[in-house]
C-alpha cells in the first residue's frame, strides 16, 4: 500500500527527555531524512483520479496560496476520504529568517485537538468497565489531587468530557498566562502534568456554573481526564494514547511534547501574533524576536504547559488518518462513540450555532456543518473535522498562534469556514476520490460505525 493510500479552542511510553536538542545531522541521517520527505511530498493520487484532478488540485493550491494573506507563515493540509488520505500539500515558509519552505513532514502542534484522544481513551476505559462516567476526579483521584478546585468534587468525567462540568479553566489565570506563554515563560525545564492546576488553589478561581448547568470550557477538564487515565491505567498518560489509539493505526507521527521525545529538526519555527492584547496579557518573554511587523518568533517555548488538555504534535497526514478512523467507528465501542457524537447546543455568543459532544465540537460551515476540534497554542493552530455532507476529512495546521492576541488574529477554523477555500477542498475531494455508489459504500462501511449526523 503506498502512503497516499494508507489509512478548540484555544507531551510515557517512550521515556521522558522532553524536546530534543537541535544538532547537526550526520551524512547518513541527512540522506534518510531527505528520503522521508521525499515520500512526504509525493504528490497524493488515488489509483483512479477523475478527469481534473489536476485543475482542482492546482485551484486549491491557490488557496492555501491566498491563506498566507491571513498572516499565516505557513500551513500544512490533508484531505481524506474512506479511500485514505488522499491529498497532502503545505503553503509558505516553515523558518522566516532561513527560507526554509512549509512541508507535510513537519510536525505542527495541535493544541485542544489532544483532547480527542484524550476523550478515546476514558470512553475505552468506561467501556471496559474500569471506571464510571457519574464518578467524580475526587472519586478517582482523591482530595489532595483536586483541593481548592472547585466543582472537582461534585462534577461528573461525563460533564468533564462535554464541557459542563462549571470547573474553571487555568489557561486565563493571569499568572498563568505569563508563565506558560508570555514574559516569565519557563524555558529551561518542561512543565509538571499538574502544575497548571496551582493556579486555580487558594480560592483563585470560583466555578463557572452548577456542574451540568451550562456549558463553558475548560482546560482543567482535560488535566484531570489525564490524571484519571494515570490513575485507572497506573501508565503514563501518553503510553496509553500511544498503546490504544496511536499503535492500532500505525500512526508514529503524533506526539506529546515534553512527555517523550521529539524530533526538533521536524518541527517548525513558531511564531505568534504579537498584538496590544498579547503584550498586556501575556508579555514578551526575553527570548521572542520580531520577524516581521505584527510576528513574533517563539521557538524557544514547548507545549509541556498544556499537557493532556493540548500538548500534542502532529503531521496533517497523521491527524487526518486518525479523524477517519475516529469517524469510521474503529477507535471506541458503539455506545461511546454515540456518546462521542451526542451533541448539544453550546449557547455560546462568542461561536453562534456550535454544539459539543465529548471532546468533539459541530460548527455551522456557509454550507453543511463540520464535525470535529480545533486548537490553538504559543505557535501553533490547527483545525481538524469531517464535513456531515460529504465523505471529506479536513486537517489544516499552522506555525502561529493566536492565544491572547485578541479577536482580529486569525486562525485556521476561519480559513476552512470561508467559502472559497471550502469550495476548492470539496472539489478537489470529489475529483481524487469520486463517490462510490451508495450500495458499494453500505457493503463495505464498518458494522460499529456511527456516520456523521
Amino acid at each position: 500500500m503506498s502512503g497516499c493510500q494508507a489509512s478548540r479552542r484555544s507531551v510515557g511510553r517512550h521515556g521522558r527527555p522532553g524536546v530534543a536538542a537541535r544538532h547537526p545531522s550526520s551524512v547518513t541521517r541527512r540522506a534518510v531524512l531527505a528520503a522521508a520527505l521525499a515520500f512526504l511530498l509525493a504528490p497524493c493520487w488515488p489509483v483512479q483520479a477523475a478527469p481534473g484532478a489536476a485543475q482542482a488540485q492546482a485551484a486549491f493550491q491557490e488557496q492555501l496560496q491566498r491563506s498566507l494573506g491571513r498572516g499565516f507563515p505557513g500551513v500544512s493540509v490533508a484531505l481524506a476520504t474512506r479511500q485514505g488520505v488522499i491529498w497532502t500539500g503545505a503553503a509558505g515558509l516553515a523558518n522566516l529568517e532561513t527560507g526554509a519552505p512549509a512541508h507535510a513532514g513537519y510536525l505542527y502542534g495541535i493544541g485542544s485537538i489532544t483532547k480527542v484522544f484524550v476523550a478515546c481513551v476514558i470512553e475505552q476505559l468506561a467501556e471496559e468497565g474500569r471506571l464510571s462516567l457519574e464518578a467524580t476526579p475526587q472519586d478517582i483521584l482523591g482530595p489532595e489531587a483536586v483541593r481548592e478546585i472547585a466543582n472537582a468534587d461534585r462534577a461528573t468525567l461525563r460533564q468533564l468530557l462535554r464541557h459542563t462540568s462549571g470547573i474553571p479553566t487555568w489557561e486565563f489565570d493571569a499568572d498563568w498566562i505569563r508563565r506558560g506563554r508570555g514574559a516569565q515563560l519557563l524555558t529551561e525545564r518542561p512543565w509538571g502534568k499538574e502544575e497548571p492546576l496551582d493556579y486555580l488553589r487558594h480560592g483563585r478561581h470560583a466555578a463557572t456554573n452548577a456542574p451540568g448547568a451550562a456549558y463553558a470550557y475548560s482546560n482543567t477538564n482535560y488535566t484531570l481526564l489525564g490524571m484519571v487515565i494515570e490513575k485507572v491505567t497506573g501508565h503514563e498518560a501518553v503510553a496509553e494514547i500511544h498503546s490504544r489509539v496511536l499503535d492500532p493505526l500505525g500512526l508514529t507521527d503524533i506526539r506529546l511534547e515534553g512527555f517523550e521525545a521529539v524530533d526538533a529538526q521536524r518541527v517548525p519555527a513558531r511564531y505568534h501574533f504579537d498584538t496590544a492584547e498579547f503584550r498586556r496579557d501575556a508579555g514578551l518573554h526575553s527570548s521572542y524576536r520580531a520577524v516581521r511587523p505584527g510576528l513574533i518568533d517563539v521557538s524557544a517555548s514547548n507545549l509541556s504547559t498544556e499537557w493532556t488538555a493540548g500538548g500534542m504534535l502532529a503531521t496533517a497526514r497523521d491527524l487526518a488518518a486518525f479523524a477517519l478512523a475516529l469517524r469510521a467507528g474503529r477507535l471506541v465501542p458503539a455506545a461511546a462513540q454515540r456518546r462521542m457524537l451526542d451533541f448539544a447546543p453550546t449557547n455560546d455568543p462568542e461561536d453562534p450555532g456550535s454544539d459539543v459532544a465529548e471532546g468533539l465540537f459541530r460548527e455551522q460551515l456557509a454550507q453543511g456543518r463540520l464535525v470535529g476540534m480545533d486548537g490553538g497554542v504559543l505557535g501553533f493552530g490547527a483545525v481538524m473535522g469531517w464535513l456531515e455532507d460529504q465523505d471529506l476529512v479536513i486537517v489544516l495546521m499552522t506555525n502561529v498562534g493566536s492565544m491572547h492576541s485578541g479577536d482580529a488574529a486569525e486562525y485556521p477554523l476561519r480559513l476552512i469556514k470561508s467559502a472559497a477555500f471550502l469550495r476548492a477542498a470539496r472539489e478537489l475531494a470529489t475529483a481524487l476520490s469520486p463517490p462510490r455508489a451508495a450500495s458499494e459504500a453500505r457493503s463495505q462501511a464498518p458494522a460499529s460505525s456511527a456516520q456523521p449526523r
